[in-house]
């Protein structure tokens, strides 16, 4: 005998055979199958009381709406499997998969945005590189404060007079004929102050 999946053999469904000493089916009658009949009489007595159903359900004989419905539709139920799963895993699984999102990208639900398209691919924008001085030479630079910035070429500070939506201007301008000072220069800059830097 092939054992395929240990599954198969742990996997016993529960069953119930005698009720004291009344003796049911020889096959015994399954726990899942009462489950089911127990949940099928509940949902048929609340529809039973909705408006639009009431008319359906007092046209029935109650021995066919609360004991043969429910019976044969717990019956097949207990004996229907879908992939090898019972039918209220699998109607669990078919509810998900309908609620759930229809793309996936890193099994994960697809976002809006750069994710948007399965085939899309992120690129990170340009890289921000700021010179620190150590090639001698200024560079275009614009920088909004509040900071300090550090200037070690010979420069020439021009301050705006007038100034704009609250901020004030301040252009360095290289000095090329200059020697570099020693140990350079701090620049603080106010809350919303902006520097510009022009180079030779």
């Amino acid at each position: 005998m092939e054992i395929r999946s240990y599954r198969a053999v742990f996997d016993l469904e529960r069953r119930i055979y005698r009720i004291d000493r009344l003796r049911l089916n020889p096959a015994g009658v399954p726990v899942r199958g009462i489950v089911y009949f127990l949940a099928l009489l509940a949902a048929i007595v609340v529809c039973a009381r909705v408006p639009p159903l009431r008319a359906v359900a007092g046209a029935l004989p109650w021995y066919l709406l609360y004991v043969a419905l429910p019976c044969t539709s717990a019956a097949l139920l207990t004996v229907i499997r879908i992939d090898g799963r019972p039918a209220h895993l699998a109607a669990q699984a078919l509810l998900r998969h309908r609620t759930g999102p229809r793309q996936s990208v890193g099994l994960r639900a697809r976002r809006v945005g750069w994710g948007a398209d399965p085939g899309a691919r992120w690129r990170p924008q340009e890289i921000l590189m700021l010179p620190d001085g150590s090639d001698e030479r200024l560079r275009h630079l614009r920088y909004t404060g509040p900071g300090a910035v550090l200037v070690t070429v010979a420069h020439e500070r021009i301050e705006s007079s007038a100034v704009v939506r609250g901020r004030s201007r301040l252009t360095l301008r290289e000095l090329s004929d200059r020697r570099s000072p020693v140990h350079g220069q701090v620049i603080a800059l106010a809350a919303r102050a902006r520097m510009r830097t022009v180079s030779r």
